[in-house]
């Protein structure tokens, strides 16, 4: 039964009230006090003597209650409350020991809560603050353990589907377990019976606070190596832990190592515990081993008998060789009774080949000579060389002639022309028209030219031309002559004035 809570208040001093911090009488009821005698305090002061009361009475106590109404805030500090048929506590775990938790609390665990109670004056309330946390006893496990394979199982973590058999022989095998236990020796001796291999190890923690996170992370740490980098990447992997109690092998319970073991893409051995231990890891690898000795054995063959293997195939095979080789021997053999002499064949197209030979020089002296006596008939018909030319020559010098005397017609058309040309520079030297051009002018009535001025009577009708047209004018009395408005035409730009009158 937990210790009454006492609270000593003798040392409280009042200095509004001088009676304060005196009990009152024994025989007088504290009910009945007089309200003077009572001491003030105020809020604060309460709530931390009521704090002090809890820690000093409290300061470790281990209480076993349901988990309800769990949440993390972002602080890292997980709140829930503790329940059983007739109570609720409060509990804090701060983010520090959080982390050492040996499990994650979830709503609905039976547990054993321990730390020291404490309040919260700023709610009233009081609470317990958590710095460990174990399950309440193996039924409260067995329950956990069977709603958590529920869960998993409906995610198809468990699926055999997703499930890959080993390599027959890998290369490289990667162990995640213990490197101070029996379980790696076991294995690295079971390995070396069978048929040696390379052994990479990552040390993890395989049981207590923080086992699952190692474990979960060697697991994800293999997966994540390059194919091709400096450490090998594990063709498979080995998750072993010797025999224990459920408590002791809890750690591959843990809903982190069964996310990285259905998350490898690397094969995955689980071997934890002996053959009657069985954990969640076992439903997501892709096999299990009852022991880790026997992981060993399931991920390499035994070597003699793959040698002894190797050797019957080698037999088996050489023997199918020779049955192969004896049966087409058999066959070809038949074959060849149904076939002619060979050397026979060859006999027959020899002869025949000689035959065919002397028949191609035969035709090839033939057909010379056949070409010869063509060649000398075609000879007797052709006329000699010289008659040849000579018919040539004539051939062509009627066509020469033709062309001399069409060469000779454009000659005389071009002296002509010559000539032409030249008569004509002649007549244009003679032409009334270079006369006019110097300012002179030719005046022509209806009958003709007019050489003088006595031919000109008044109203006579006159054309006169000039070097650059023709103006039509009318005679006057008197020998002149009246210019008409009609048929003048301006003499060139800058050139000299026409010519006004006619006398």
């Amino acid at each position: 039964m937990a210790p009454a809570i006492m609270t000593d208040f003798s040392n409280h001093k009042d200095t509004s009230n001088p009676g304060a911090g005196r009990p009152p009488a024994a025989n007088v009821p504290t009910a009945n006090v007089p309200a003077a005698n009572v001491a003030v305090f105020s809020v604060s002061e309460i709530s931390q003597a009521i704090k002090r009361a809890l820690e000093g009475n409290f300061e470790w106590v281990r209480v076993r209650g349901e988990i309800s109404g769990f949440k993390r805030a972002a602080s890292g500090h997980l709140y829930m409350s503790l329940k059983d048929e007739g109570a609720v506590l409060d509990a804090v775990c701060w983010r520090g020991g959080a982390a050492r938790l040996g499990l994650m609390p979830e709503d609905g665990m039976e547990v054993i809560a321990s730390g020291r109670v404490t309040s919260y004056p700023g709610r009233s309330k009081y609470q317990i603050v958590i710095e460990r946390l174990e399950l309440a006893g193996e039924g409260a496990l067995l329950k956990l353990l069977e709603e958590r394979k529920r869960k998993l199982a409906a995610e198809g973590l468990f699926a055999e589907a997703r499930k890959r058999p080993p390599p027959y022989l890998p290369e490289v095998l990667g162990v995640v377990t213990s490197p101070t236990g029996a379980v790696i020796r076991d294995i690295l001796h079971r390995l070396a019976d069978r048929f040696p291999r390379r052994v990479l190890v990552w040390p993890v923690l395989v049981q207590g606070e923080g086992a699952a996170a190692q474990i979960a992370a060697a697991i994800r740490g293999f997966n994540a190596l390059p194919a091709a980098g400096p450490v090998p990447r594990p063709d498979v992997l080995i998750v072993a832990r010797g025999g224990g109690s459920l408590e002791d092998l809890w750690a591959f319970n843990e809903e982190a190592v069964v996310r990285a073991a259905a998350e490898s893409k690397i094969p995955l051995i689980s071997a934890v515990g002996h053959e009657t231990d069985v954990t969640l890891i076992d439903f997501a690898a892709d096999r299990r081993a009852p022991t880790p000795s026997a992981a060993a054995e399931m991920a390499v063959p035994v070597r003699a008998e793959l040698r002894a293997a190797i050797a019957d195939s080698d037999r088996r095979l050489r023997a199918a060789a020779r049955r192969a080789l004896e049966q087409r021997r058999v066959w070809v053999e038949g074959l060849a009774r149904g076939l002619p002499e060979p050397r026979r064949l060859v006999e027959d197209k020899a002869q025949r080949l000689d035959d065919r030979v002397e028949r191609l020089h035969n035709a090839l002296a033939g057909g010379l000579r056949q070409r010869a006596e063509r060649v000398r008939d075609l000879g007797a018909r052709l006329p000699h060389p010289r008659r040849q030319i000579g018919l040539a020559r004539e051939r062509l010098e009627g066509p020469a002639g033709r062309f001399a005397a069409l060469v000779a017609r454009p000659r005389a058309v071009r002296d002509k022309a010559q000539a032409l040309a030249a008569l004509e520079r002649v007549l244009r030297g003679v032409s009334y028209q270079r006369t006019l051009a110097r300012g002179f002018a030719v005046v022509r009535d209806p009958g003709g030219v007019i050489s003088s001025a006595r031919g000109v009577s008044a109203g006579l009708a006159l054309d006169i031309e000039f070097a650059d047209g023709h103006a039509a004018a009318v005679g006057t009395s008197g020998g002149g002559a009246a210019r008409a408005p009609a048929r003048r035409k301006r003499g060139p730009a800058g050139g000299e004035p026409p010519q006004g009158t006619l006398l």
